[in-house]
Order: C-alpha cells, then sequence, then structure tokens
C-alpha cells in the first residue's frame, strides 16, 4: 500500500491507497512543533480504526509547502513505517515540462495539482485551488505547468476583514440568498462569496484571453463545492486532485532507499 501526506499550511492529509483505491483519509491541523511521536499516536490509532497495519505501508510520498514539518514527517514515515518517503519537488520526473522562470519556487501542491488534472481531464486548463491561498494554475495541452495566480484565501480574507475594522465581526462563509445585504453580516457575506465568485470569473477570463484558447476549470479545496455553486465557470469539482497527484508522482518515481541509520536524519535532510 501507499500512503500518501499532503501537508498544507492549514492542515495535513494523510491517506492510503491500496492499488485500487483510497482505503483512509485523515486530516489533523498544521504545526510546525509536532513531533514524529506526537504524529504516530495520532495516526496509528486511526490506522487500527480502519483496519490497518502500519507493515502494510510498502511505499510513502510527501507534499508540503511547509519545509519546518518535513523533518518530523520523514522520521514518522522511517521510525513508524519503515520507509523513506519520496518528497514532491520539481526536480523529479513530473511527466511533463515546468515552463516557468524559477520551477525550485512553484509550491509542490499545485504541480500536484496539475498532474492530477490532466491526468484526469486532459488539456489545456485551469485548476483553481480553495485553500489557505487561492490558486489558479495553468496546464498546457501536453500537460506542461505555464504558471498561474495567487490570491489570498477567503479564510485569510475574512480575519483580516475582522481585525482591520473593530465594528466587523468574524463570520462564517456561505452563499447570501441576495447580493445587496440589508444588514452588515450579509452585506459581509454577500462581499466574501459574491467578491469571490468574481475573482473567479474575472481571472479565468483573463487567463483565456491572455491564452488564446478556452480552457477547461477545475477546482479543488474544501471551498470548492460551495463557490461552485455561485458560477458556471467551474466545471468539475475535485477534492481528491492533490491526494492522486501524489499517488501518480509516486507512481513515476523510485522509491528513495532508507538509511541504515534510522535514529537520527542526515544534516542533508
Amino acid at each position: 500500500m501507499l500512503m500518501v501526506v499532503d501537508a498544507g499550511n492549514t492542515n495535513i492529509v494523510f491517506a492510503v491507497h491500496d492499488g485500487e483505491g483510497w482505503v483512509g483519509t485523515w486530516r489533523i491541523a498544521t504545526s510546525d512543533q509536532r513531533t514524529s511521536d506526537e504524529y504516530a499516536v495520532w495516526l496509528l490509532t486511526l490506522f487500527s480504526i480502519a483496519g490497518l497495519k502500519p507493515t502494510q505501508i510498502e511505499r510513502a510520498v510527501i507534499g508540503t509547502v511547509v519545509p519546518a514539518a518535513l523533518y518530523h514527517l520523514r522520521r514518522l514515515c522511517r521510525d513508524y513505517f519503515q520507509v523513506e518517503p519520496l518528497v514532491a519537488r520539481a526536480a523529479l520526473d513530473w511527466g511533463f515540462d515546468i515552463r516557468i522562470d524559477n520551477p525550485d519556487e512553484v509550491g509542490a501542491d499545485r504541480l500536484l495539482n496539475s498532474l492530477a488534472a490532466h491526468q484526469a481531464y486532459g488539456g489545456p486548463l485551469v485548476v483553481i485551488d480553495f485553500g489557505t491561498a487561492t490558486t489558479f494554475d495553468v496546464v498546457d495541452a501536453d500537460g506542461a505547468y505555464l504558471g498561474g495566480i495567487i490570491a489570498p484565501g477567503i479564510n485569510l480574507s475574512i480575519e483580516a476583514l475582522h481585525k482591520a475594522a473593530a465594528r466587523l465581526p468574524r463570520i462564517g462563509i456561505g452563499r447570501p440568498q441576495a447580493v445587496i445585504g440589508r444588514s452588515t453580516v450579509p452585506a459581509m457575506q454577500s462581499g466574501v462569496y459574491w467578491g469571490y465568485v468574481g475573482l473567479i470569473e474575472g481571472l479565468v477570463a483573463r487567463i483565456q484571453a491572455e491564452y488564446g484558447a478556452g480552457l477547461k476549470v477545475i477546482a479543488t479545496g474544501g471551498l470548492a463545492p460551495l463557490l461552485a455553486e455561485g458560477t458556471v465557470v467551474i466545471e468539475r469539482v475535485d477534492p481528491d486532485l492533490t491526494l492522486d497527484g501524489l499517488r501518480l508522482l509516486a507512481l513515476r518515481n523510485p522509491s528513495p532507499t532508507l538509511p541504515k541509520e534510522r535514529g537520527r536524519l542526515a544534516e542533508s535532510d
């Protein structure tokens, strides 16, 4: 079995694939202070509940945009699953060109989404990921990564609005029935929801104009279903896109060798 780890700024997702489908998916809040032992106590308990054993894990792959979390995630794989994880980075075999000025700068999650989306839906396409940041990534017809756009995430915008304006409350995200809010909270909800719908539609239109052709639009991330309700621009919502990208990357690249001395990581790690 393959264990994939998607470490984002807000949450870390662990999932296990048995070759036919996902047999378990678990989520924990991201913390660069959490140790490998703490991960293990939590994760191995969930493995037991799901009827899985650590010895069933034959390979592991990690994709992270939080460098500080990598050390302990790697230790988790080595010490508790006896596997050396593949770490997603630009230098691996992705099966496509990364046509940007500095490939090492692009977040692993954006390349993983592009890999999985092109595999599943073909191209050209735009992948929108509603995470801590809202990203738009452009994939050419041949699968090449062409770059994209990074915008503030919805939750970041809500928190900034609440903190910067003393009289504005913290609100939840929902789809308002009316665009014109008749009190403070509905007005804020409208600004957040319909504002982001406008962001999506406006940026996709500008991307298509610059690209010179129509592109499929695929969305992922926790808020993707909610925002897809408000626009016809998003053609498909795929919640497992990043996980599938990790799985496909592991299939394309050989597993690293487990170090003989697992008690300490090399300084190059």
